[in-house]
């Protein structure tokens, strides 16, 4: 029984030494490229991919990583294209196998956002009507920088649409927090209804005189793409930095709306212009945040929900667009959890996509290449030797204790796993010490990885009775 069982723990250097996990290429496979300017990777419900080309044309995939030369959708003529403007966003309709409408979000010749529904070709599928643009919603755009751009439908069967702060620096005009603009706004409209659309009844400012229906959430940026969790139906939103801080936000599906994600009042977690701010407590702050530096621009991506099997089930996948490193997000009991799934430079990375199947995939703007994320972890080892974690065993006790030089309180990742990989402990921590009870583990063999300063030192642990 495990209350009478006398657990011993034997730290075991790996090759006499600590490990520090690199880049990894076999992370990520290359799956298709030649493409020009890919900001968006999308799929209807079948095998293809559909990528969305800035410039104004979306170009289909097949399984096997070929781009059909002859693009899906065309059109170059309505779109500026130059900076961060252009074609940036599609989505299809949960009906589309039945209706064929998709959605397209993109700045049109007066530099306005618009956002239009479109219908694939009656007589082939792997084209597009371009005739057949039905106008939803334009919003001016008083600058031609960051303008959101992304869309996609929510298991409620409503479009989201996440749009920008109006550009320019530091939101000169507060957009983001007025309630009489859609701008810095996540909005929520049903196309299935009125014309050309109508306003769900559960939006948190149905029927408001003070505030416009189609809000769903304020206080955004440049939410550089969102995404649902197609298991549990969260939402997810990187919202782009000003100069100091990027940021991840989290709704849980639970939520009815109304949250203020805090721009331009807190960039992240930190101050920037308080004038004029709601009380803190009725702002909701970022599931992550991290500093500029080498990075400058968060783009989001999705939960990995395809095989069951993977070590990435459940985790949240984003990357930054200037140092081209790619994490993974997850939370364990009230602590969010990041790990490092790899830097790949050479692409400024656009954009995340899924597939029907969810497996995920990743696009380069720079590269003009689509890889797909690697369901197993690879991650290669180069031994380093490392002195500012020290890993020891409290003699006659189930105690794994850590000792660091963490004195400007650097956060520490935790994590046990089991030769399979599956994970049985984590936890973040800003200690100098730390002691890990090891007693309602089962007998076996396990690794133990401490994470700081972006080094990963691993060492096998023996559990045994």
């Amino acid at each position: 029984m495990k209350s009478v069982q006398k657990i011993f723990v034997t730290m075991i250097y790996l090759m006499a030494t600590s490990v520090v996990f690199s880049q990894n290429t076999n992370n990520l496979i290359p799956f298709a490229s030649g493409l020009t300017s890919p900001v968006g990777i999308t799929n209807a419900g079948d095998n293809r991919l559909f990528v969305v080309n800035q410039k104004g044309f979306i170009h289909i995939i097949s399984s096997d990583g070929i781009v059909n030369p002859q693009p899906f959708l065309d059109i170059d003529d309505l779109v500026v294209y130059g900076g961060e403007r252009g074609l940036l966003g599609m989505a299809f309709h949960p009906q589309y196998k039945t209706n064929g409408y998709f959605y397209v979000n993109y700045i049109e010749k007066g530099g306005s956002t618009q956002i239009s529904r479109f219908m694939v070709s009656s007589v082939n599928p792997n084209l597009a009507d371009p005739q057949s643009e039905k106008k939803l919603m334009i919003i001016a755009q008083p600058y031609s920088n960051h303008n959101g751009g992304d869309l996609c439908f929510g298991p409620d069967g409503y479009l989201y649409i996440g749009l920008n702060d109006g550009g320019s620096g530091g939101n000169p005009n507060n957009h983001s927090q007025n309630p009489k603009q859609l701008l810095g706004k996540m909005l929520r409209i049903d196309v299935d209804n009125g014309n050309p659309y109508s306003i769900p009844e559960t939006n948190p400012f149905y029927g408001s005189s003070d505030v416009l229906p189609e809000i769903w959430a304020s206080g955004l940026r440049n939410p550089w793409r969102f995404s649902f969790d197609k298991l549990t139906g969260d939402l997810w939103i990187a919202d782009v930095g000003q100069n100091a801080v990027e940021e991840v936000n989290f709704q849980p599906a639970s939520s009815k709306g109304g949250e203020n994600y805090g721009w331009r009042c807190y960039e992240g977690n930190q101050t920037y212009n308080n004038s004029g701010c709601d009380p803190n407590a009725s702002l909701t702050y970022p599931a992550y945040a991290y500093p500029q530096g080498p990075e400058c621009s968060v783009t989001g991506g999705y939960v990995y929900r395809g095989s069951v099997s993977s070590p990435f089930y459940g985790k949240y996948f984003f990357t930054d667009y200037c140092s081209d490193r790619i994490w993974t997000l997850h939370k364990v009991g009230n602590n969010w959890i990041k790990e490092d799934f790899g830097r790949f430079a050479g692409n400024n990375f656009s954009a995340f996509g899924e597939d029907a199947d969810g497996q995920l995939y990743v696009a380069g703007i720079t590269s003009g290449k689509i890889f797909r994320i690697s369901d197993q972890s690879t991650a290669s080892i180069d031994i380093e030797k490392q002195s500012d974690i020290k890993i020891s065993h409290v003699p006659f006790s189930q105690i794994i204790r850590l000792e660091t030089e963490n004195y400007d309180n650097t956060e520490i990742q935790i994590c046990v796993f089991d030769i399979n990989g599956t994970k049985h402990y984590e936890k973040s921590i800003w200690e100098n010490n730390f002691e890990i009870n090891t007693g309602k583990l089962s007998p076996g063999i396990y690794f133990l990885k401490v994470t700081m300063n972006n080094k990963s030192q691993i060492q096998k642990v023996l559990l045994g009775k």
